[in-house]
């Protein structure tokens, strides 16, 4: 499978990553992360491929995230509800997300990238 990166241009931490993707040869499908969010069933595989907490999967520092109160929230709200909110928007949605179908990185950590990806 194609590496897909989940990205929103106007992020840093994107900018570093495609940066990285990029000096190190590493062919991607883009795709903006906001125009066209992951669905509810590919977040879920991607959750379920990188072995995080989905709490992990928020972008807690979005201003989305702030102004619905998700800070809060979250600890109430089941599995399936949290999957259903980050399919709505993706700004809600930590990034970038790197996937070749089978491994999963979140956000940007050159030593986690180097793991992954090269």
């Amino acid at each position: 499978m194609t590496i897909q990166f989940f990205h929103y241009p106007k992020c840093t931490t994107c900018k570093k990553a495609q940066k990285w993707l990029n000096d190190h040869d590493v062919s991607y499908e883009e795709v903006h992360i906001v125009e066209q969010p992951p669905t509810k069933d590919e977040i879920t595989a991607l959750w379920q491929a990188s072995g995080l907490p989905l709490k992990k999967f928020f972008n807690t520092s979005g201003m989305k995230y702030r102004d619905l109160g998700l800070k809060d929230k979250l600890a109430d709200m089941t599995e399936e509800e949290q999957l259903e909110l980050l399919a709505t928007d993706g700004m809600l949605i930590k990034r970038p997300i790197v996937t070749d179908g089978k491994k999963v990185t979140l956000g940007f950590k050159e030593s986690d990238f180097e793991q992954a990806w090269l």
